[in-house]
């Protein structure tokens, strides 16, 4: 019994580390090429990670990339959040209700197509250079894909299932809390996720046009001074944060609601 143990907690060790070791041995890789390309095309177009380090380096020390990264991700968590609060419980209704979804349907359909950049005048006119006119467009980025995401969990869902529970005296609401919404949580979670994404995507375009400070006002400055090294610390501190963000959803998903089948 011992020696099963031993050699258990040695395979899982080794597993941990040999993981570890690919996770490493991939960003070595992914560096080395990064520093190929900046040799290969000059310091005037491609930031080598050196001088991208020197360049974060020299905005951290006056607050500055501290900033720019904690005001963008304010923005996109309210937008987000406003997005997943509205996109769920909608997507709900239009998957339960045949009516509702037949008359959103066409609207969604619509307007998912267009880029937020296409309203960010509007947005400006309607709400003003300040904060709101940025959630709103983040908002409408995101809000759209976690509708679509839940309404399909809702139609994954075995029309017997929900027949079953019926013939057994379930009420609407028994039927929507113990059925539709637990087997709707994965795709709702992945809803989210690519709702974030998506967020990241819009905070670039927003903040370019009515913005001094954020992640996207930081590379349009340093765009418009030509600072390359500038603009792949933006670059990068957006892919960094963005990563951050979706492991957080996945620890949180996988300790919270791994009951509903949830495994990353």
């Amino acid at each position: 019994m011992t020696a099963i143990v031993v050699r258990g907690t040695r395979k899982v060790s080794v597993r941990g580390v040999s993981r570890i070791g690919l996770v490493i041995l991939s960003l070595l890789l992914g560096l080395a090429l990064w520093q190929l390309c900046a040799t290969a095309y000059g310091p005037l177009l491609f930031a080598s990670p050196e001088e991208t380090a020197l360049a974060a380096a020299e905005l951290a020390s006056n607050g500055t990339l501290q900033q720019a990264a904690l005001v963008s991700l304010s923005r996109i968590g309210i937008g987000w959040a406003l997005g997943l609060v509205v996109g769920a419980p909608v997507g709900i209704l239009m998957g339960r209700i045949k009516i509702l979804r037949l008359m959103l349907d066409p609207f969604i359909e619509f307007f998912r197509f267009i880029p937020p950049i296409a309203f960010v005048t509007l947005a400006i006119v309607w709400f003003g250079i300040g904060e709101t006119s940025k959630v709103v467009l983040i908002f409408y980025t995101g809000v759209f894909i976690v509708t679509l995401n839940t309404i399909a969990g809702v139609a994954s869902i075995p029309d017997s299932r929900l027949r079953a529970a019926e013939s057994l005296g379930a009420t609407r609401w028994q039927v929507l809390t113990r059925i539709v919404l637990p087997s709707t949580v994965p795709h709702l979670v992945t809803g989210a996720r690519l709702s974030l994404a998506n967020c990241f995507l819009t905070i670039v375009s927003a903040e370019i046009v009515s913005a001094d400070t954020g992640l996207g006002a930081l590379l349009w400055q340093a765009r418009n001074f030509g600072q390359i090294s500038s603009i792949f610390v933006g670059i990068v501190a957006l892919g960094i944060l963005g990563f951050l963000c979706d492991r957080v959803i996945r620890l949180l998903s996988t300790a919270l609601l791994s009951r509903f089948g949830l495994r990353f």
